[in-house]
């Protein structure tokens, strides 16, 4: 099955909240909230987290109706940097990775991002996740450096590698 790959809107929260509490329980080295603090958000908090504006999007992909992939992009308002975005909560369930959905995922909010004046995308990325790092580097993004112990899980600290995709240099 082909996943079909869409803006998320505020309807869609119920389903973005379960993929979200799903990754923090299969991946928690990627994900920054606990399982407990991201099933905690309210209905509000989670639709204003994915409600599109010209700040922000997440994308997710459809495997029929069920939600399997995320991937969100932020930036500030601000005129000295709105040129920048974040990327955030990149995440595809087990079952729908290695077929190229994170790279077809990550190429609409890429798109997206470029469409609305973006000029250069950042992201974080676990230090000790060698797939995701390879993807990135595939899609053009650069490492430029590496925060410390970024992450705590367990008592145990882990490093994250900072990395940029400059958009107006990339065909």
């Amino acid at each position: 099955m082909t996943e079909r790959i869409r803006l998320l809107q505020e309807d869609d929260w119920a389903a973005f909240q379960q993929l979200r509490v799903q990754a923090t329980v299969e991946s928690p080295l990627a994900i920054w909230p606990t399982r407990d603090e991201e099933a905690g958000r309210t209905p509000a908090e989670v639709r204003a987290r994915i409600a599109p504006t010209a700040f922000q999007a997440v994308f997710g992909a459809f495997a029929g109706d069920e939600l399997v992939a995320i991937a969100g992009v932020r930036r500030e308002p601000l005129a000295q940097v709105a040129h920048r975005a974040m990327l955030w909560g990149v995440y595809v369930h087990p079952a729908h990775r290695r077929g190229g959905l994170a790279r077809r995922l990550l190429a609409a909010a890429c798109a997206h991002a470029r469409a609305q004046g973006v000029l250069q995308i950042h992201l974080a990325v676990n230090a000790r996740n060698p797939r995701a790092l390879a993807l990135y580097e595939s899609l053009g993004f650069v490492p430029y450096g590496r925060e410390p112990r970024t992450l705590r899980v367990d008592g145990v600290f882990y490093d994250e590698i900072l990395m940029a995709l400059p958009l107006d240099r990339v065909q």
